[in-house]
């Protein structure tokens, strides 16, 4: 079985804009390279899991989102890091327009990205980390049952009430955190 880094893309690899779906808007966070680069060299998969209900609102397009996509690979390639695959759910329960409008066993806090990831890669879940910078993200995690699962501290807002196992402010901290962990050797 794979052990797997499960990480959200705004706000975990890319700085928070609002909705960013334009290469343009689009900044990696410090340190994303060299962090995934030391993930995967310890031999887990890299898989992206993000809700995207700006296709759902109506402010970009599933092509839009697929160029950006496509292009993020590609630095990370050139970076010699492989990001095993990209998740994303595009709908939202009440502010969706037409078929986007709908809840969605995909829609983070639900499971159902990192669970079809489990099936798809054989990952072994209790042996995993997922990184978000939301409660939902972590809310995902626990529901399907992932290992660590870590918040990255973007406002002092979305750390009041967590149920993260850690709380962190930089994305290089969780090189540090997997080396103290003795479940991860």
């Amino acid at each position: 079985m794979n052990n797997a880094l499960f990480l959200d893309r705004d706000g975990v690899i890319n700085v928070e804009k609002n909705y960013v779906h334009k290469i343009e808007d689009f900044e990696f966070v410090e340190g994303i390279f060299d962090t995934l680069a030391y993930f995967q060299e310890k031999g887990f998969l890299l898989i992206v899991i993000t809700n995207q209900a700006g296709i759902g609102r109506g402010y970009y397009t599933e092509e839009n989102f697929h160029v950006l996509n496509d292009w993020m690979l590609e630095q990370f390639d050139r970076h010699g890091i492989q990001i095993t695959r990209v998740y994303f759910c595009p709908h939202h329960p009440e502010y969706g327009i037409g078929k986007y409008k709908q809840d969605s066993q995909y829609r983070k806090p639900n499971p159902g990205m990192i669970l079809e990831a489990q099936r798809e890669f054989n990952i072994n879940l209790s042996k995993s980390v997922l990184v978000g910078d939301k409660e939902s993200d972590i809310k995902a995690g626990i529901n399907a049952g992932v290992k660590m699962n870590i918040l990255i501290q973007t406002s002092r807002e979305n750390c009041q009430q967590t149920e993260a196992d850690y709380v962190i402010k930089d994305i290089r901290e969780l090189t540090t955190i997997l080396q103290g962990e003795k479940n991860f050797e």
